[in-house]
Parts: C-alpha cells; structure tokens; sequence
C-alpha cells in the first residue's frame, strides 16, 4: 500500500485476536495499541489520536448481544465526534450491522477475519478519517476567513431610518431558508448584508460561496455553477464541482443577478426549479442544498417590463427583498460611517488622527456620493494616508463632484426640482451672454418652453 494506514486502535478481550490484528497491522500502520479492557478507551483517546478505532462488538459480561460494543461506539464518538470505528464480532448478522452503521459505525468486520479483507477495511477507514480531518480544515479556515472578511464590518455602521428598516428586515429573514433579493446601488453594502444573512442563519457554520455573475464569461457559466466532467471539453482535465455544489449546505450569493443573458436566466430557473444540477459532459442530476441571495444594482422591474429579465426567474429569488438606501438618504450616519473608517484606518497605518472636524463633516454631508459608502470609506482611508493633522480637515477630503460643481457654478442648497431648475437655466443663460436659442438648445428645450420657464421663475 502506497499510504501507511495511520494510528491504529484494536479494542478486544481476546488475546489472541489482538495478537493477530498487531502483527498484520504493524508494517503497515504509523502505530498499532492493543487493549484487552474497553474501560481503558477514555485514556487511550485523550492520550492519542487514532485514525481508526478496531472495536468488539461482545466482551465477556455480553457474549452476543453487542450490547457493550454499542455502549463503546457511542462513548467514542462522544468523546471524538470524527472518530472512525470499525466494529468487528463472531456473532454478527445484517440487522447489527445496520444499527451499527446508523449509530456512526464506519464498518462491520466478521472473525475469523481474511487479512486482505481487514487490510482494505482499514485502509478505507484510514482514508475516511483523513477526509473528515481536512474538511473540518477546511470548514475552520472558511469559518476563519469569513470572520476575517466580515471582521471591520462586524455589524453595520449607521443608526438611521432607513439603515433601521435593514437591520429590521435581516434579523427577520436571517433564520429562513427564502431566497432573498437585495437591491441598491454600487457601494451601499449589498454584500455585507448578504454575509449578515449567512451569520445569523442555521448555516453559518457552513460555507459562503459568492459569484459575481457580471464577471462571468458566457462560456464559463454552466462549468462555473454547475461543474463539469473529465473530458467534458478542451481544458476539462478532472471533475470538478460547480459553486452550487461547493454551496451546498451553505450559502450562495449571486452578485450582480442581472447580466445574466436569457438563456443562462433559463438554465439557472431550471436548477433552482428542481433543486439539482447536472454537470457538463453527465447526465446524472445532484441534489443541491443552498440558501440561495442574489444582488443587483440594475432596475430588476423595468427588465422584466422589457423582457430582458425572466419574470419567473424574479419570483424565485425574491421570496424576500431588501432595499438598501444610498449613503445621500441617509446622511445622518456619514459621522458614524467617518468615524468607523477612521478607527479602522489610523490603526492600519499607524497615524495618531482623532477625528474628523466639523466642517470637513459639514462638507461630507451636503455631497451627493455617487460612489456611496465604498466612496466615503476610500476617502477616508486616502484623508488618512495623506493628511499632517490630528483632525482631518475640509482639505484633506478629495471632493471630485464637489470641486466641479463648484468650478460649474452648480451648487445646490437644496434638491428641490424647481430650485435645481432655475439654477441650471440661469447658468445656461449666463454661459451663453443671454442668447435664448442656444440656452434653449443645450437645455433641450424649444424657445417657447424656455421663456415659458423664464416666465414662471421670473428671471
């Protein structure tokens, strides 16, 4: 055998059995312990790991039954929930062999045992125990990136209505299994409330497997999603598990749901529909199991108005929808949000800034932040790395829409329409030293309808 067969545990009261299972595991195994008396199993086990535990099913108190080897089983796996067991007795037969498997056995092994037969069992036993080993790695180093991921954004910054409204609506749906929509623009968090979602489901010791669907070339998308086979095409060297398959269990998020082209919207329905995907190059279907959150910043509705979005595709991953407002409706947090970002960056490149001053926070909230949150959280961290101060100044804070507004003239004290209205035509008349045609013509707007203008505003 290529692989050695690891740590190796014989539990019986047979001498003779024992003799026999330490002479034909020693060459092959890392460590061989025998043991005559099952009370000394606690011991053992907090002594040593062992990649498979040989246990009896009868000792001397219980010749047949297995009573006591069934008592052992479930000790062991009390005390090591990934313990590999293999039961072995001269007394077994299928209904025993069916118990043990369903309380955590891995294997039922007869005596007299063929030695190959044992070799493989053990060896297969080995191998099980090596999996579970790295998937609990695995499951511990996800867990561990998440936590690392969402570490900064532990909780959401902000303290105001419509944040309040969010908050409101994760703590309700975060315990279901529905498919959950969430819509916002750019910057305003869409990921982070679908790593919320996750945090506080059943599945949050599971994976979080996201997908930006915007990034995903059409050629790629069965492979990526639902996997593929050797051989399936050119560069398919190996089988490989699509991200709903790696989800199962966990999480998906579906980033950015809206570029799908129809047909991929179509294959997508399909599986969401029945629950199951089928590899390119197989024909066989796998059940999946995935808590399903998807995100756009696209107008998903007037899509499906327009038939560029399937309607019923709609339906199925929007069981729940959560709106996230942009950062210029909820301006009231930007103080908090300036100060997290602040706490987070000063830390990172070690500058003794204390705080944001009034007027730079005076300026923060009377811009429109286009880029919103994501926006304000690389201005900050920019203010940080560039900044001589102690208190990050008006200065400090790069305001491209700002500083063009104003180079424009067009800085608005208010959006009201009308307001916004008469300041641009005033600025128009004044670009063009009151030439009403051309005025008119870069408004968009016939002579007629600009002196109508003119009228009402009185200018």
């Amino acid at each position: 055998m290529s692989q050695p067969l690891g740590k190796i545990l014989v539990v019986d009261d047979d001498e003779d059995v024992l003799q026999a299972a330490r002479l034909l595991l020693k060459k092959r195994a890392l460590l061989v312990h025998v043991e005559k008396n099952p009370e000394q199993i606690p011991t053992l086990l907090k002594n040593e790991s062992y990649d498979v535990v040989l246990l009896d099913m009868n000792f001397k108190q219980d010749v047949s039954s297995g009573r006591e080897g069934f008592f052992w089983l479930d000790k062991i796996l009390e005390l090591d929930p990934s313990a590999v067991v293999v039961l072995i007795t001269a007394f077994g037969d299928v209904e025993m062999a069916v118990r043990a498997i369903k309380e955590g056995a891995t294997d039922f092994v007869m005596k007299p045992w063929q030695n190959e037969k044992l070799l493989a069992t053990v060896s297969a036993a080995t191998r099980l125990r090596r999996s579970r080993i790295e998937a609990d790695r695995l499951r511990e180093r996800q867990r561990r990136l998440s936590a690392d991921l969402d570490y900064q954004y532990q909780d959401f910054v902000g303290a105001s209505a419509p944040m309040l409204k969010v908050f409101d609506a994760i703590e309700k749906v975060a315990r279901t299994d529905a498919n959950v929509l969430i819509l916002g623009e750019n910057g305003t968090g869409k990921e982070l409330v679908a790593r919320a979602l996750h945090r506080r489901s059943h599945r949050a010791d599971e994976v979080f497997v996201t997908v930006d669907m915007a990034a995903l070339p059409e050629t790629l998308f069965e492979s990526e999603l639902f996997g593929h086979t050797k051989g399936a095409f050119t560069d398919a060297k190996e089988d490989r598990s699509g991200r709903f398959e790696v989800a199962s269990g966990g999480t998906l998020f579906l980033d950015e749901i809206a570029n799908l082209p129809a047909s991929q919207q179509a294959k997508l329905l399909t599986v969401l529909q029945h629950r199951e995907v089928i590899r390119v190059g197989s024909n066989k279907p796998r059940p999946i199991d995935v808590r399903l959150i998807c995100a756009t910043n696209r107008p998903i509705y007037e899509m499906v108005r327009e038939g560029s979005f399937r309607q019923d595709l709609l339906y199925r991953i929007n069981t729940v929808e959560i709106r996230l407002p942009p950062l210029h409706d909820r301006t009231g947090d930007i103080p908090l949000l300036a100060d997290h970002f602040l706490g987070i960056y000063a830390k990172r490149y070690g500058k003794a800034v204390k705080g944001v001053s009034p007027a730079a926070l005076k300026k923060m909230e009377k811009y429109h932040w286009p880029g919103n949150v994501r926006e304000l959280q690389h201005m900050v961290e920019r203010a940080i790395i560039m900044t001589e101060s102690s208190v990050l100044q008006p200065e400090d804070f790069f305001f491209a829409a700002i500083q063009k507004a104003e180079e424009d003239g067009l800085i608005f004290d208010s959006f009201n329409l009308e307001d916004v209205e008469k300041l641009v035509i005033r600025k128009a008349i004044d670009k063009h030293t009151g030439n009403i045609s051309r005025a008119a013509d870069e408004l968009g707007l016939t002579r007629a309808s600009l002196y109508r203008r003119l009228e009402k505003y009185g200018l």
